[in-house]
């Protein structure tokens, strides 16, 4: 009997992971070529550490590294020092922020919307700044930068999320007002396009969701449940550069925003350290994703799976740097690389095999009492009293869609 212990590293979230704990007992018992294998998990604390001490999780789910430094350099310390595998790497969500991003993307020729960088508004605190600022900074003309992108765009931050200081600027009013407010941050200004649908993939391991996102909708009604809202090559590209951008960065629970218009798919955000997973937001696909984490950190524990911590990008380059190739050429090659790194059809054996009783076990237990309490927890944690009944109606009835659906399907087989 072999027991591997899953590590959930935390913040103010509830809903998700006793979830997830909920779900991870389903799996019971798993015998790989003779050897049996047992999953737990636990909640983990923050204390200090030595460098040399030994950990006892072989995997760790992080939702605090990219704010909370102290066990950001713990991660970092488990897997280098340790082997522990980790979602996501703090390695290259430290180093590869949104611009990073952008830029290893745009080498790769995926259709990111023109962005330029501009300087900060305001002066760093720095000692240096004033002379070297006076003799290097050369002057610029916003104006003349946002003309050439076009009006509408989009002013954000080069290393945001959740949608911190992202300003839409319809004209010159606008590009200096957000300006003036960046304040030190400094800014992308990024081109947008004429768009039919607004996409956001999570992805999880191999396993990825394109969903419909409406992102000026209240956060419980952005994500539309829209099925096959895209055509089929963009729901593919979609996808497929999900997908993509994660094997490259090594993240595997990472979301990805893209701008749709007939068969274009243009990514604009896709370095999510912390992807929102909370059932007041996905709702109907709040079972799907938490059943996808369980079933993608069991596979990683009991097969073995190693932390990787170099990116190898130079496969990429070589693929973006063959003239020979067209875009969905690239792109389907592209994806070759990241599904040998996600072992896309060994994980999907294994689930076949090992984990074929999940689906019937996360429906049965979606559709009890355990659940529906999480909901009414989460509610009366998230909204104010008089709401509570408006929003527990609210996600009880898109849960139930789901439960509706997946019942079908499991009936349809």
């Amino acid at each position: 009997m072999t027991d591997h212990l899953i590590g959930l590293l935390l913040g103010a979230e509830e809903d998700w992971p006793r979830a997830f704990e909920a779900i991870l007992k389903k799996v019971g018992p798993i015998t790989v070529a003779g050897t049996t294998h047992t999953v737990s998990t636990e909640r983990l604390t923050i204390e200090p550490f030595r460098l040399t001490d030994p950990v006892r999780t072989e995997l760790v789910i992080d939702r605090l590294a990219h704010w909370y430094y102290h066990p950001r350099e713990w991660l970092k310390k488990a897997a280098l020092v340790n082997g522990t595998y980790l979602l996501n790497s703090p390695f290259t969500f430290q180093s590869m922020e949104k611009h990073s991003a952008y830029c290893a993307m745009v080498r790769l020729g995926l259709k990111v919307p023109p962005t330029t960088l501009v300087p900060y508004k305001n002066p760093v605190d720095n000692v240096r700044w004033a002379y070297t600022s006076e003799r290097y900074n050369q002057a610029f003309d916003l104006d003349a930068i946002a003309d050439e992108l076009g009006y509408p765009l989009y002013m954000k931050p080069f290393d945001g999320g959740g949608w911190r200081g992202v300003s839409r600027v319809d004209d010159r009013g606008d590009l200096h007002r957000a300006y003036d407010e960046s304040g030190e941050m400094l800014m992308h200004l990024q081109a947008t396009i004429d768009f039919e649908h607004f996409a956001r993939a999570l992805s999880i391991g191999p396993e990825t969701m394109v969903m419909d996102f409406k992102p000026d909708l209240p956060m419980h009604q952005r994500y539309a449940v829209t099925h096959d809202f895209l055509s089929e090559q963009a729901g593919f590209e979609a996808a497929a550069i999900s997908r993509i951008v994660n094997a490259f960065f090594l993240w595997e629970f990472n979301s990805c925003e893209m701008l749709v218009s007939g068969d274009e798919v243009h990514p604009i955000d896709y370095a999510n350290a912390c992807p929102d997973v909370a059932v007041t937001s996905l709702h109907y696909y709040f079972p799907w994703a938490i059943t996808a984490l369980v079933r993608w950190s069991v596979y990683c524990v009991v097969t073995g799976r190693k932390q990787r911590v170099d990116l190898g990008t130079g496969r990429y380059f070589d693929i973006a740097d063959d003239d020979g190739l067209t875009y969905d050429e690239k792109l389907r090659a592209y994806l070759a690389i990241a599904d040998e790194h996600l072992e896309t059809e060994r994980y999907r054996e294994f689930c076949e095999t090992h984990l074929a009783h999940l689906p019937e076990a996360v429906l049965a237990w979606v559709t009890s009492d355990e659940f529906d309490r999480i909901l009414r927890e989460t509610v009366a944690a998230t909204y104010p009293p008089h709401e509570h009944e408006q929003f527990l109606a609210h996600f009880r009835g898109l849960v139930g869609l789901w439960a509706s659906d997946q019942a079908s399907a499991l009936t349809a087989g």
